[in-house]
C-alpha cells in the first residue's frame, strides 16, 4: 500500500521488496556535517558513527520465515519504484509533505484545533549534562539516562531529582515496583531504590548478578564461556554493554540484552541468574518480552528471532522456534503491540518491518519514513512510533485490516532520536479519542514531550486543511 502525500510520499508498504541502502555512517555523515563537528567529544563522534554495533550491515540472505520477502527485482540491480529514496519525503526531487505540517506552519491554522485533535509538543526537558540513550516513566515521575552516568528523576516536568552511577553510560531503564534497573555500557545492571522516608533520595540497592552469586559461580569451571580464544568469563554477567532491557511483571523475571551476543533471565524476587542463552553471531540491540510465551531478539546480525519461555521448576528454559527477519542491516530496535499481537522491527536502512500473530507471525509489511538508521521503536493502541538518526520521529496508524498510515512527524530534535516511551494521557481535554503523551530523548541533551491522538488526521487530511486554511484566509483578504 502506498499513501500519496502530494508531491512527496510518506509509504506503507505490506510485502514489498527490499533493497540495500549504503552503510548508515555514509549516510549520516553525508547529510549533517555538524555531527563530525570539532567540538562534538569522542565518545558523542563514536556514538554517531562508529557503533557497528547498532548500524552496521550484514550479508543478506532470504529468511526462510518469510517467503517472498525481498520481492521481485529488476535483473541487474533492485526495482527502483521500491526504493526508499525514490519514495521518501526528504528525495529533493518531490515536494515535501512537511512544508504543510501544521508542526511548522504559523499558528494561524490554531482554529483547526477545535475540529481536528492535532498532535504536538507539550515542552522540552533540558538539563545540559549528557545525550539522552534511555527513557522511563512510572506514575508521574519520568527517568532519563545519559552517557553523563546520571540517572534523572522528572516530575511534571520539571527536574525533581537525580541519582548517578560510578561508570557506564545508561543505554537502558526498567522499573518494577519501588526498583529501577539500569543497564550501562561497562556491563553492569545496577538495582536502584528510592527511599521511603525521602521520594526524592535514591540509593544503590545491588547489582545483577549479585556478587555472592559471581563469586559462587566464579569457582565451578563448567560456569565459564569461552568467548573469545584464550579467554573465559563467567556466564551469568554479561562482558559487554547492556544495550536493553524488557520486563516481564506476570513471571517476575527480567531480560538483558547485551553486545556480547547473548540476552539473560533474571528473577526479579532473588536477583537470580536463571538462564543466558548465546543469541545471535553479533550484538543483541533489543530484546522484548512478546504475547504467548514469546520473547523477540534483534541484532545487529541482521535478524530477528522468537524464543518460547518454558518454566522449569524455579527456572527457565528459552527454546528458539522461528527466525523472523535475516537481512544485510542490522536490527537496531523492536517493539510489541501485545493486544494486537503485531511485532515491528527497526533497521539501519531506516525501514520499520512488522509481523501478525493473528497470520502465524507472517510478514504484514513495511513503514518507510525515515531517511537514516530506525533507533528505537515503541507501541501503544492502535499507534506505532520510530525515532531515527534523522532526527525525526514518525507516527504510525494501524488501520482496520492491519495497513498502517502514517499520521505525522515529529520534528524538533537536532540530533538523533535515540529512546522514546509512551504512557496514555489522563489530562487531555480531547475526550474525541484515545490520547497519549510521548517522550522522547535526543543525542542533542533533551527529551520532548508529544500529546498525540489517535484520531488525530494523516498527512493527506492535514495537507488539505491547510489548503482549505489558505484559501479561506486569502478570501479573507480580498473582502477587507
Amino acid at each position: 500500500m502506498r499513501n500519496e502525500r502530494g508531491g512527496g510520499t510518506m509509504v506503507a508498504e505490506r510485502n514489498v521488496p527490499h533493497h540495500h541502502r549504503p552503510k548508515f555512517g555514509a549516510l549520516l555523515h553525508s547529510s549533517d556535517p555538524s555531527l563530525t563537528s570539532p567540538t562534538s567529544t569522542n565518545e558523542t563522534n563514536n556514538n554517531y558513527s562508529s557503533h557497528h554495533n547498532d548500524y552496521s550491515t550484514r550479508r543478506s540472505s532470504a529468511s526462510a520465515t518469510s517467503p517472498g520477502y525481498y520481492g521481485n527485482s529488476t535483473q541487474g540491480g533492485s526495482s527502483t519504484e521500491g526504493s526508499p529514496y525514490v519514495m521518501s519525503p526528504w528525495n529533493p526531487a518531490t515536494a515535501s509533505p512537511y512544508n504543510k505540517s501544521p508542526w511548522i506552519t504559523p499558528s494561524s491554522l490554531n482554529p483547526l484545533d477545535e475540529n481536528f485533535p492535532l498532535n504536538g509538543l507539550i515542552g522540552s526537558l533540558v538539563r545540559e549534562e549528557g545525550h539522552i540513550y534511555s527513557l522511563a516513566v512510572k506514575g508521574d515521575l519520568l527517568y532519563t539516562g545519559s552517557d553523563s552516568r546520571n540517572i534523572r528523576v522528572w516530575k511534571n516536568l520539571k527536574d525533581f531529582t537525580g541519582f548517578k552511577s560510578k561508570s557506564g553510560l545508561i543505554k537502558a531503564i526498567v522499573i518494577s515496583g519501588e526498583r529501577i534497573f539500569t543497564g550501562h555500557q561497562d556491563g553492569k545492571i545496577r538495582v536502584w531504590k528510592f527511599s521511603e522516608k525521602n521520594p526524592s533520595n535514591y540509593r544503590r540497592v545491588g547489582s545483577l548478578p549479585t556478587m555472592k552469586d559471581f563469586i559462587r559461580s566464579s569457582m565451578k569451571p563448567k560456569n565459564y564461556v569461552e568467548v573469545r580464544r584464550h579467554r573465559s568469563v563467567v556466564r551469568i554477567r554479561h562482558f559487554d554493554a547492556v544495550s536493553c532491557l524488557s520486563m516481564n511483571e506476570e513471571q517476575g523475571l527480567l531480560y538483558s540484552g547485551s553486545w556480547d551476543k547473548s540476552f539473560k533471565v533474571w528473577r526479579i524476587a532473588d536477583s537470580k541468574c536463571l538462564e543466558s542463552v548465546a543469541a545471535h553471531e553479533d550484538a543483541v540491540n533489543s530484546v522484548v518480552v512478546g504475547f504467548e510465551s514469546l520473547v523477540f531478539t534483534g541484532s545487529a546480525d541482521g535478524t530477528v528471532k522468537v524464543w518460547r519461555r518454558e518454566l522449569q521448576g524455579k527456572g527457565t528454559s528459552h527454546a528458539l522456534v522461528q527466525t523472523l527477519l535475516k537481512q544485510e542491516n542490522a536490527v537496531t530496535a523492536l517493539a510489541v503491540n501485545k493486544e494486537a499481537a503485531i511485532v515491528y522491527c527497526g533497521s539501519s536502512d531506516g525501514l520499520v518491518n512488522y509481523w501478525e500473530r493473528a497470520k502465524h507471525l507472517s510478514h504484514g509489511g513495511v513503514l518507510r519514513g525515515h531517511k537514516l538508521a530506525v533507533l528505537c521503536l515503541s507501541s501503544a493502541g492502535n499507534l506505532v512510533f520510530s525515532g531515527s538518526a534523522d532526527k525525526n520521529i514518525c507516527i504510525w496508524r494501524r488501520e482496520e485490516g492491519g495497513a498502517h498510515t502514517c499520521l505525522s512527524v515529529l520534528t524538533g530534535h537536532t540530533g538523533p532520536v535515540k529512546c522514546l516511551t509512551v504512557v496514555e494521557d489522563h489530562g487531555s481535554e480531547n475526550k474525541a479519542g484515545q490520547g497519549w503523551v510521548l517522550y522522547s530523548g535526543s543525542l542533542d541533551r533533551s527529551v520532548k514531550v508529544w500529546r498525540v491522538s489517535e484520531d488525530a488526521p494523516d498527512l493527506r487530511q492535514i495537507r488539505a486543511l491547510v489548503k482549505d486554511a489558505s484559501i479561506r484566509q486569502e478570501a479573507a483578504r480580498l473582502h477587507y
